[in-house]
């Protein structure tokens, strides 16, 4: 038991913090709408982080697997894998009353609830933390965010990078000291609501009937082609640093709008915008600082009003790309 341990456990666990955590990983055929999960691992966690058990499970993503290059799984290793359908149940056991924690938890979360969206079922999580979130509050002296970098910094080893049960293996050992960092210094965890997706369709359709697994009991979502729900978007706490700039990184603050169709639904792009601390704009200003486009030369509002501006444009590809590091903003 570590020094820090031991002050913890004499002193009153903030009792505000959540009762139980799942970590998890899932391992997808892309970042798209319509990608699917090819593996899944759960590691369930008490309320001070400690291992509960783990559980990891193969999917068969009925269609192919994508970047094998990058996860090592194959259409001949996952024709004989279950459908998410055959283990949504057990999946749900594992995450219900429990927060869900993942390394850019909006990517796991949107993944997750998109496949149980699909099996017409309800995922029993009501809120989830992103470690790259908590390790920001903390301060932590990282390099970049990505997950080797927190894991180094723990002197946590890891051992089959993009492997589920590894990575979440890794996540829940550098999880621990974080929540017991956070815990001693009074930090309000970044806990994030996680609301229920549904399968868009190209046409309107009639509401479906969810079944939620945790329950035995049904419950209608609504399915419709283009329904979301309104909401309040938290306000950004950065100040804005102006411009993005070619080949350079995006940094915090810095207002960013969306303008067109997407291939990651709009919202959860907007929720991974807000989490890596940039301030989504419903419209473009002289003050805007990005607009992400997959069709530049549209004559929408937006895409006129940046021209007008001089407003750099980029394409969903590559914003995608740049919110895997963003700079911290400047004191």
């Amino acid at each position: 038991m570590t020094m820090l341990d031991d002050r913890m456990t004499a002193a009153a666990w903030p009792t505000a913090y959540p009762q139980g955590y799942a970590v998890v990983d899932v391992e997808t055929t892309g970042l798209a709408r319509d990608d699917r999960i090819v593996s899944a691992a759960v590691y369930r966690l008490d309320s001070q982080g400690n291992v509960e058990d783990h559980w990891y499970t193969l999917v068969n993503p009925e269609r192919d697997p994508g970047p094998v290059w990058i996860h090592g799984l194959t259409s001949d290793v996952l024709e004989g894998a279950p459908l998410f359908a055959d283990i949504a149940h057990e999946f749900a056991g594992r995450l219900e009353g429990r927060v869900l924690v993942a390394h850019n938890a909006i990517f796991d979360w949107s993944m997750i609830a998109r496949e149980y969206a699909r099996a017409e079922r309800v995922p029993p999580v009501r809120q989830r933390l992103c470690t790259i979130a908590l390790s920001k509050e903390l301060a932590l002296p990282l390099p970049n965010h990505k997950l080797e970098s927190l894991a180094a910094h723990f002197g946590v080893v890891q051992q089959r990078a993009h492997n589920a049960l590894d990575d979440a293996r890794v996540l829940a050992e550098a999880f621990r000291p974080s929540l017991h960092a956070a815990a001693e210094r009074g930090v309000r965890l970044p806990l994030l609501e996680c609301r229920p997706l549904t399968e868009w369709s190209s046409a309107p359709a009639a509401p479906r009937i969810g079944y939620q697994a945790s329950r035995s009991s049904y419950q209608p979502y609504p399915s419709a082609a283009g329904w979301r729900p309104s909401r309040k978007r938290p306000p950004c706490p950065y100040p804005n640093p102006g411009r993005y700039e070619s080949d350079k990184p995006l940094k915090q603050g810095m207002r960013v709008a969306f303008s067109g169709d997407t291939s990651i639904e709009r919202e959860l792009l907007e929720d991974r915008a807000i989490e890596a601390g940039l301030h989504v704009a419903t419209s473009v200003s002289r003050l805007t600082s990005l607009l992400v486009t997959n069709d530049p030369d549209s004559a929408t509002s937006k895409t006129v009003k940046a021209k007008s501006f001089g407003t750099p444009v980029i394409d969903e590809a590559a914003f995608t790309q740049l919110l895997r590091d963003v700079a911290p903003a400047e004191d």
